[in-house]
C-alpha cells in the first residue's frame, strides 16, 4: 500500500490533524479532505469511498472521522488494518474525541502516526510499541541520574568532612603557637600538608563550577602529573573532569592502579640486539569454580640497531612442561631449531632486519585445567538482613610468578552508597563513578601468595559480577628464555638485552 495522508476531520470535510507521509501541498490535502463528505452516499454502511485518483478509507469515531487517504492500487486490505490501528492510537491521547481534545494533543498525535507509517507504508509495530516510542522511556537515563545524584552527595559530604579536618589543624596549630598559613597545614611541616590544603580549598571554594577550575595550577607534586601525562590524551582529560567534579580530594590519597597497572617500566640499558619476550593471557572462570577458558599467547621480538651484529643466532632454553604450542617465523631455519632449539635465519649470509621490530618466535597455550591457572579468585557473596555480605579472596597457584600491580575490580550495585570494609590485605578504593571496588596490591609472590577482602554493601549476589583482574610481571609464564646470542661465524658471543613482561588482556570471574 501508498499512504498518501491520514487526517482527523470534522463531518463537514474541516481537517483538525492532518499528516501528510509524501510531497503534498496544503492545499491539496484540505481539498481532498473538503470533498470526502460529499463524496459518501447517505445511509450506506461503507467503509471507504474511490474518486478517480485517490481512494478515503475512513472510520466514524462520534462527531469526528479517522480517514486515510491511499493511491486506488494500494491493498484495501491492508489500508483497513492500518485504518484499526490509526482509530485506536487517538484514544490514547485523546480523553474525549472532541475537536477542542484532538487539537491539543495534536503534536503527540502525529509522532504516534509517524511511528504507524513510514515515507507511506506500514511499520510493523503494535499499538504498545507506539506507545513506548513516543513515551522514550530510558531505564539508563534513569539511573544514571540517581547515580549522578547519590555522586553529588558523597562529594558534597567529603567536602564538608575535608573542611572540618582543615578547621581542626588549624585549631590544634593555633593552641600549639605555631602559625599558620592560609590553608597551609602546620607551617613548614612539608609540602604535602599545603598541597592537600590547597586542594581541599579549590573544591569547596567553587564547588559549583568544577570546569574552571584550571588544572595546570594545582600544586599536587609533579610525580601525578607525570603519571597522568603519559596516559594519552583522551584518559588525560577524562581524569581532568573527574577531579574538576569532586574527585580532586580522593585523587591525591587513592592511587589508581587499573589504568597504569597494564604498563612496564623501559629497560634502562638497550643494546644492540634487543630482545623482548612478551606473554599475554586471557582467561574465563567460573564463579562457582571451573576454568571455561585460557588462553596464553607468547612471542620473541628481535630489534637490531646495528648491522655488525645483523648475521647472528639466539640459543633458547625451553623449560615449560605445561605443553605449549611453538612457531617459528617462516625466515628461520625450523630444523636448526627443532635439533638445537637456536634460532637463526635459512640463508646464514643474510642479516636481521636492522631497526625494525621481528617476531622470532611465538608460541600458544591453551587448556580448561584449572590447575594451571596462576592466580585463583573465589568471590562468596551471602544475603544478609541489611544486603551483602561477600568474602573475597586470592591464591597465587603458579609460585614462580611475582605478580606487580595488582587489581581485583568488584562490581558494586549504583545508588546504595559506599560499601562497609572489614579485613583487608592491601589496599581498596571505591570508585563511586564506575561503581567499582577496586582492591589493590602491589606485590603477590609466594612470599604474600594469598589475602582476602571482606566487605557489606546493598545488594544481590549477582550485582557482584563479574570480578576482573589486572596484573603486570617481568617473569613470564612458560618458561622459555632466551639464554646466549651468537655471531653465525665463529660463534662468538654477542652482547644483548632483554626485557620480560607477563600481562593481562582480559581476566574474568564470570
Amino acid at each position: 500500500m501508498v499512504l498518501l495522508a491520514a487526517a482527523v476531520c470534522t463531518k463537514a470535510g474541516k481537517a483538525i490533524v492532518s499528516r501528510q507521509f509524501v510531497e503534498m501541498t496544503r492545499t491539496r490535502v484540505e481539498g481532498l479532505l473538503a470533498a470526502f463528505p460529499k463524496l459518501m452516499g447517505m445511509g450506506k454502511q461503507h467503509t471507504f469511498v474511490e474518486t478517480e485518483s485517490v481512494r478515503y478509507v475512513y472510520q466514524p469515531l462520534e462527531k469526528l472521522y479517522m480517514v486515510l487517504v491511499t493511491t486506488k492500487n494500494s491493498n484495501i486490505l491492508e489500508d483497513l488494518e492500518t485504518l484499526r490501528l490509526f482509530s485506536r492510537v487517538i484514544p490514547e491521547y485523546c480523553r474525549v474525541l472532541e475537536e477542542g481534545e484532538i487539537s491539543d494533543h495534536c503534536f503527540d498525535l502525529i509522532f504516534a502516526f509517524d511511528e504507524i507509517v513510514a515515507l507511506g507504508y506500514r511499520e510493523n509495530v503494535n499499538l504498545a510499541q507506539i506507545r513506548t516510542f513516543t513515551e522514550m522511556d530510558s531505564h539508563e537515563e534513569k539511573v544514571f541520574r540517581a547515580v549522578r545524584e547519590t555522586q553529588e552527595r558523597e562529594a558534597k559530604a567529603e567536602m564538608r568532612r575535608k573542611a572540618k579536618e582543615l578547621q581542626q589543624i588549624r585549631r590544634d596549630a593555633e593552641r600549639s603557637g605555631k602559625k599558620v598559613p592560609a590553608f597551609g597545614g602546620f607551617g613548614s611541616a612539608g609540602m604535602s600538608s599545603m598541597s592537600s590544603g590547597s586542594i581541599i580549598t579549590d573544591t569547596i571554594i567553587e564547588p559549583e563550577k568544577p570546569k574552571m577550575a584550571p588544572v595546570p595550577v594545582r600544586p599536587t607534586g609533579s610525580s601525578k602529573a607525570l603519571k597522568l601525562g603519559a596516559r594519552g590524551k583522551e584518559v588525560d582529560n577524562f581524569v581532568d573532569k573527574l577531579r574538576g567534579e569532586g574527585e580532586t580530594i580522593m585523587s591525591n590519597t587513592g592511587k589508581m592502579p587499573s589504568l597504569a597497572s597494564n604498563v612496564l617500566p623501559p629497560p634502562v640499558n638497550v643494546e644492540s640486539v634487543h630482545m623482548r619476550v612478551e606473554e599475554k593471557i586471557s582467561l574465563t572462570c567460573g564463579r562457582d569454580g571451573g576454568l571455561q577458558n585460557m588462553e596464553l599467547l607468547g612471542m620473541i621480538t628481535l630489534r637490531v640497531t646495528d648491522d655488525k651484529v645483523g648475521r647472528i643466532r639466539l640459543m633458547v632454553n625451553n623449560y615449560d612442561k605445561k605443553g605449549v604450542q611453538l612457531q617459528t617465523h617462516p625466515n628461520v631455519d625450523k630444523k636448526l631449531f627443532t635439533s638445537d632449539s637456536v634460532i637463526g635465519l635459512k640463508n646464514p649470509e643474510k642479516s636481521f632486519p636492522l631497526n625494525n621490530d621481528v617476531g622470532v618466535l611465538k608460541w600458544r597455550l591453551q587448556s580448561t585445567d584449572e590447575a594451571l591457572i596462576p592466580l585463583t579468585i573465589n568471590c562468596w557473596p551471602s544475603e544478609s538482613a541489611t544486603g551483602c555480605d561477600v568474602n573475597i579472596e586470592y591464591e597465587l597457584q603458579e609460585e614462580s610468578l611475582e605478580l606487580n600491580d595488582v587489581v581485583i575490580a568488584i562490581p558494586i550495585p549504583s545508588g546504595v552508597g559506599a560499601p562497609v570494609v572489614g579485613d583487608v590485605d592491601g589496599e581498596y578504593k571505591h570508585d563511586s563513578r564506575r561503581n567499582v571496588l577496586e582492591w589493590s596490591l602491589p606485590v603477590i609472590d609466594a612470599k604474600n601468595k594469598s589475602g582476602s577482602l571482606e566487605f557489606s554493601i546493598a545488594g544481590q549476589p549477582n550485582d557482584f559480577f563479574p570480578v576482573n583482574v589486572s596484573f603486570v610481571s617481568i617473569r613470564n609464564y612458560c618458561d622459555i628464555q632466551v639464554a646466549k646470542v651468537t655471531h653465525v661465524e665463529g660463534d662468538a658471543p654477542v652482547k644483548f638485552s632483554l626485557e620480560t613482561s607477563f600481562l593481562v588482556d582480559k581476566y574474568e570471574i564470570l
